[in-house]
């Protein structure tokens, strides 16, 4: 539990690479507050004043104070990654489409909250002082000389705009690798907390084992399977790994995306109970030469900001 509120809502794995830990931080409580905003958007569409102003004058203000500060936050963190991934790029980072597909959400859906609230603010609602950022952009359009009308109008298209981007993050997200906003929390809650520096061995005096080892994905457990999702493919564990700095066919992030992308493979096959009909994992670049680079020195679990257990498999 302790390590979870540490590692989870604290970011404390995440910020020990500080550039990266503060954009990623920021991105994380500014979703989590933000979400509160969302929800409210959502209620009110589908039933008309159905907003959260029941909590009192003061604590809604203070509410909408901390949803503008908070996208502001949000859009720092984005700018920051972005700049990172786009013109400083660590050589172990790669190249990601879901990675730039995210940025580019994330990044569209704080301006679209800011629009929104700068329409909103210019129909004159009690809280629009709480609009602490989005009031100066409010004030800006203004200037444009706009009616109500068309200010109510511009207000709904924004709105739209922004739960849009959220119904299609939810579609979007279960197939990428941002599953591991998902996966990363429980990944995390059910880490190892004492571990031994060799690999478990196996038992040959035990006659009852038929096969030594994995040789499919299914043959693994299913906190392994959790791994796999919990990936959020950031390369901290290649930077580390004495056998990828070394030029060996061993890099141990690649290694938990090939099993992921074996285990999305055989997803039908494995669904319908059909085990004897999922491929090996050398299908998908999981070869001898990449088992046998290990130098078994879990330098990657180290790194890894998840927990995910890369030596084991």
């Amino acid at each position: 539990i302790k390590n979870a509120i540490v590692y989870v809502l604290g970011q404390k794995a995440v910020l020990q690479k500080p550039f990266v830990g503060i954009a990623h931080t920021a991105i994380f409580w500014g979703f989590i507050i933000i979400s509160i905003g969302t929800v409210e958007q959502f209620c009110m569409t589908l039933y008309d004043g159905a907003s959260f102003e029941f909590i009192g004058q003061g604590p809604y203000s203070a509410l909408i104070w901390s949803q503008d500060f908070f996208t502001a936050f949000v859009l720092f963190g984005v700018l920051m990654a972005a700049y990172r991934r786009f013109l400083k790029p660590p050589k172990y980072l790669g190249q990601s489409s879901d990675a730039n597909w995210v940025l580019t959400f994330t990044g569209g859906l704080m301006v679209s909250i800011f629009l929104m609230n700068a329409f909103h603010a210019l129909s004159n609602p009690w809280f629009k002082d709480s609009y602490f950022i989005s009031i100066h952009l409010a004030n800006a359009v203004s200037t444009l000389g706009f009616s109500e009308e068309t200010n109510h109008a511009f207000y709904t298209l924004f709105k739209w705009v922004h739960m849009l981007i959220v119904l299609g993050f939810a579609i979007y997200i279960p197939g990428s690798k941002h599953l591991h906003i998902v996966a990363a929390g429980p990944n995390t809650f059910l880490k190892k907390l004492k571990r031994e520096k060799p690999i478990p061995g196996i038992n040959f005096e035990d006659e009852s084992n038929t096969q030594y080892g994995a040789a499919k994905v299914t043959d693994m457990s299913w906190k392994s399977s959790l791994d796999l999702y919990s990936c959020t493919e950031c390369g901290r564990c290649e930077e580390l790994c004495p056998a990828w700095n070394t030029e060996k066919p061993l890099s141990p992030k690649n290694l938990i995306v090939d099993l992921k992308k074996n285990l999305h493979r055989n997803k039908e096959t494995i669904l319908a109970g059909k085990m004897d009909e999922v491929t090996h994992v050398i299908d998908d670049h999981v070869t001898e030469d990449v088992i046998w680079a290990c130098t078994s020195c879990r330098a990657c679990e180290i790194a890894c900001p998840v927990f995910i257990e890369q030596t084991d498999k």
